[in-house]
């Protein structure tokens, strides 16, 4: 008797059992359509994860969520202690084990780049753990959250605020050494970026399109290179990264095409890997805004605002478009790289990037559209207004005259506000920024002033070069007495600042321009060797004799 009751409990157990799973499963697959229909997020399985992620997601289960605790409440035990060095792995075992909790990732990316950056006395130091927040973030959550706008935002927002401000001391340290990094990769500060996105997409790509039997592989056998990992370690292997010296002169030398378009796939490659990020993308954000200097921060951090929207469910975010709009303002305002220093990382040139305007005009309209259509106190608007009082001021300073006119009549449209004429309205812009001058909108002025005198000169009206150079010199001097004895807020000596720009101009004004530019030099030179035989010897000796 007790036996058959026991199988009858038994059965009635099973039947439960099963009508419970059953109950469940019905549930679960109400939810998981709630999730797909409303663009939840969830803890399920997840894609582009690594073997471990997907064992501890599956056989930890909830268990995982206390794991993660005990390593948060591990994380903020070494952080009170000062005792960093373990950190870094503890943030990648918490987002392993809550690879979809994108806010603890965010916090941790964040703590890295900023709390726990500046109690570093060491620049270097600190640039470690800055670029340890941006890897937690971009190689490793986003590949779990590829669809997540807090990501994108909080990585763009490192690039842009954290290297791209000057709030901590150690800024210009990052700007050289992200300079550095990308010039590494891509080899010069301009390179062709729609041939590194023809290259093929990947190894599997490159496989395809140079099997074995091509020459390349013949070539790279003969110069010791077996296999397609050891030809890209070795590429990457010297700074700037360049195929392999036994490679090139194999195939035909430098000059050789197929080492163009191999060099061009082994550098796509390295951006992809290193910092993902995606040629392809790069040219079309340039196509879309004007060619950008990807060496300096706010590019990426528009690169990766763009980004998630383009990944974002209904492609809108309003953080993502904030991004964008301030780092594009930012970069028109101080986004083209003329000199690094690849020696101390103390010191950093850049110029407005002309090219730009438009596109930041274009964008500001757009985000009020989206945003905030017919909010006068709109944010946008009064952004856009403050920047075309700076569009003004740096078109007139560059000689963009026409443009600058054209952005002084928007500006009077949108705010009503009205100068006797353009002239008198930049002068007085010029000294609001000298008396408030930060050191980008300083670097911005003496720049503009110097490009100035350089064209005057070459248009051989000395009187015009010669007066706004002494107005370059007097706001540089001004600058550097008032504002410019931080290490945070210095700039480069104004020999450095005006050998860049004469650089910059050798290289975009036309031949005819450039030649009267060199003869200018080459006639300033031989008159200083001049004064100076003259002056010499009257420090030597009374007489003038050594």
């Amino acid at each position: 008797m007790s036996r058959f009751r026991t199988i009858v409990m038994y059965f009635v157990l099973v039947v439960v059992t099963l009508a419970m799973l059953f109950g469940i499963s019905r549930v679960e697959k109400r939810l998981d359509a709630q999730v797909a229909e409303h663009n939840l997020r969830f803890t399920g399985q997840i894609k582009n994860a690594p073997p471990m992620v997907v064992f501890t997601t599956v056989a930890l289960g909830s268990f995982r969520g206390l794991v993660a605790d005990l390593l948060w409440l591990r994380a903020g035990a070494l952080q009170e202690k000062g005792n960093y060095f373990e950190m870094v792995q503890l943030a990648r075992w918490i987002t392993d084990l809550q690879p979809t909790f994108s806010g603890a990732t965010a916090y941790l990316a964040w703590n890295m780049a900023y709390n726990i950056s500046v109690t570093c006395s060491s620049f270097a130091d600190r640039w470690r753990w800055v670029n340890e927040g941006i890897k937690l973030i971009r190689d490793q959550a986003i590949e779990y959250n590829p669809e997540d706008p807090l990501l994108y935002k909080e990585l763009a927002w490192i690039f842009q605020h954290k290297l791209g401000n000057i709030m901590d001391d150690a800024n210009l340290y990052y700007k050289n050494r992200l300079a550095i990094q990308m010039t590494n990769i891509v080899g010069t500060g301009n390179p062709d970026w729609k041939a590194l996105a023809a290259a093929p997409a990947d190894e599997a790509a490159f496989m395809k399109a140079y099997p074995l039997d091509h020459r390349f592989w013949q070539a790279a056998k003969e110069a010791g290179y077996e296999n397609f990992d050891a030809v890209y370690n070795a590429f990457r292997s010297t700074e700037p990264a360049a195929l392999p010296a036994g490679i090139v002169s194999r195939l035909g030398g430098a000059e050789s095409p197929l080492v163009g378009k191999l060099t061009d796939f082994f550098r796509a490659e390295y951006l992809r890997r290193s910092i993902k990020l995606d040629p392809s993308l790069i040219v079309e954000i340039n196509e879309k805004y004007g060619m950008m200097d990807w060496r300096v921060p706010e590019s990426q951090a528009i690169y990766w605002a763009t980004l998630g929207l383009k990944r974002t469910p209904g492609h809108v975010n309003l953080d993502c478009n904030r991004i964008i709009t301030q780092s594009l303002y930012e970069a028109f305002r101080a986004g083209k790289l003329l000199m690094i220093d690849d020696q101390n990382f103390e010191s950093i040139i850049v110029v407005p990037n002309l090219a730009l305007v438009d596109a930041v005009y274009d964008t500001y309209v757009q985000a009020q559209t989206t945003f905030d259509k017919g909010n006068s106190a709109s944010t946008f608007r009064s952004a856009r207004i403050n920047f075309m009082k700076e569009a003004v001021t740096i078109l007139y300073n560059y000689g963009k005259f026409s443009k600058a006119e054209e952005y002084y009549q928007k500006l009077i449209k949108e705010d009503g506000k009205k100068h006797p004429n353009i002239e008198s309205f930049v002068m007085d812009e010029w000294a609001e920024d000298v008396r408030d001058a930060a050191v980008k909108k300083a670097s911005e002025i003496i720049s503009g002033l110097i490009f100035r005198s350089i064209n005057y000169m070459v248009y051989n009206d000395q009187d015009a070069a010669v007066a706004n150079e002494r107005i370059a010199r007097y706001i540089y001097t001004k600058y550097a007495a008032d504002l410019g004895r931080e290490d945070r807020t210095k700039l480069p000596s104004y020999a450095e600042m005006k050998k860049s720009v004469v650089e910059n101009c050798l290289k975009i004004f036309p031949p005819a321009m450039v030649a009267i530019l060199k003869a200018k030099i080459a006639e300033e030179q031989a008159e200083a060797a001049l004064e100076q035989k003259t002056v010499s010897p009257e420090k030597n000796s009374p007489d003038g004799r050594k």
